[in-house]
């Protein structure tokens, strides 16, 4: 099937995370993307090993894409990389502060040269500010930003489990692009875009900034909880915990009489609407505790099940491998096929079939060739 980048030509000087995530959605949707890769390979390539030999990060995030070593301290490479570049239609980097520019990479010159090139530069603080030197690293982000002083325990704040700063950073990277690319097909002028993980994440932080700065305080750690609804987190059963979320005053007055059998906690001062049941959150976890606690996981799910309440099981990986809504997709490597999980977007009449991630350098003798001078 056709798809909507079909003919786009994307060179990505990247490494890591962010760049990787935003260039391998646009190879999904057909876009050709060569990837530069120093001799040693992008460092993700030896994150781990876990994949038969193969980096799980590598695997997931540079399918599709063309590997093309390259020294960008070298001059004939560089003169490569700008031939590349002239027929290219995006630019993407996010190597360290100012590398890009010091191998003559500069977005803003490039743009010169090519005025319909869109250019993203992905960095960790931006470049209008003191940090903008400041290495930056998933964990680092989450710490800066304050996610990791409200994610966690009362006891002890938490680092989000999987890179969300890298990954939000390449979601609103992909994002722009593809906005970019649409304004250049009215006016035929290309777009100099930036993204940060520190600005991405802080997007995601809104809520807790707006909390601290009109409420005088951020949300305080909760653990499985949320902190501004209750009850929302998860309560403990014979064989494991099960998650419920109440959103309403009707879900709560359903939940109390028809499931916890406690009509009478309906008109309980303590419990009368959200703001008092996050107030009184010990005594309601502790009610919903004793009752939940008789029950198994199958039978409490069957009582909000018949009472028309949100729930789910709090699941380790293991199940959700097995679980019954995860999607997968093959796709080749140099190891052997991977099943990865499948993209969120499905298309009616189809999605069209992942390509392969490549082996370093695999398409370098080929680019030369079709690049030379």
């Amino acid at each position: 099937m056709a798809r909507p980048l079909d003919g786009m030509l994307v060179l990505a000087l990247e490494q890591a995370v962010a760049a990787p995530y935003a260039s391998s959605r646009l190879a999904d949707a057909g876009a050709r993307v060569i990837k530069i890769e120093r001799p040693e390979g992008d460092f993700a390539r030896g994150y781990d090993r876990v994949v038969n030999g193969a980096s799980a990060y590598f695997v997931w995030l540079n399918r599709g894409k063309e590997s093309l070593v390259c020294d960008i301290k070298d001059e004939d490479d560089r003169a490569l990389l700008h031939r590349i570049l002239a027929r290219a239609d995006v630019f993407i980097q996010n190597l360290a502060p100012g590398a890009a520019a010091r191998a003559g990479f500069d977005s803003a010159e490039l743009r010169k040269r090519h005025p319909r090139l869109v250019t993203c530069d992905i960095s960790g603080y931006g470049d209008d500010n003191d940090y903008r030197d400041m290495k930056a690293y998933d964990l680092l982000i989450q710490a800066e930003v304050g996610l990791a002083s409200i994610t966690g325990s009362p006891d002890s704040p938490g680092r989000v489990g999987v890179s969300v700063a890298d990954i939000a950073a390449g979601m609103y990277a992909e994002t722009a692009i593809l906005e970019a690319l649409l304004l250049r097909a009215r006016t035929g002028a290309g777009a100099g875009l930036s993204v940060s993980l520190f600005s991405a994440l802080a997007d995601w932080m809104a809520v807790p900034l707006l909390y601290q700065d009109y409420g005088g305080a951020a949300p305080k750690r909760v653990g499985l909880n949320h902190p501004s609804i209750a009850p929302y987190g998860a309560y403990p059963c014979k064989d494991g915990a099960i998650v419920i979320a109440i959103q309403n005053e009707r879900e709560w007055q359903r939940l109390a009489s028809d499931v916890l059998g406690r009509p009478d906690m309906v008109a309980d001062a303590r419990f009368k609407d959200i703001v008092a049941r996050v107030a009184n959150r010990p005594a309601l976890d502790a009610i919903m505790a004793a009752a939940l606690g008789r029950w198994t996981r199958a039978e409490a799910a069957a009582r909000l099940d018949a009472a028309g309440i949100a729930y789910g099981n709090l699941n380790g990986v293991a199940e959700f491998a097995r679980h019954p809504a995860l999607k997968r997709m093959a796709i080749g490597t140099p190891m052997g096929p991977v099943a990865l999980p499948a993209p969120p977007v499905r298309w009616s009449d189809g999605s069209p079939a992942p390509r392969p991630v490549p082996a370093l350098g695999a398409q370098s003798e080929a680019i030369r060739r079709e690049f030379a001078a």
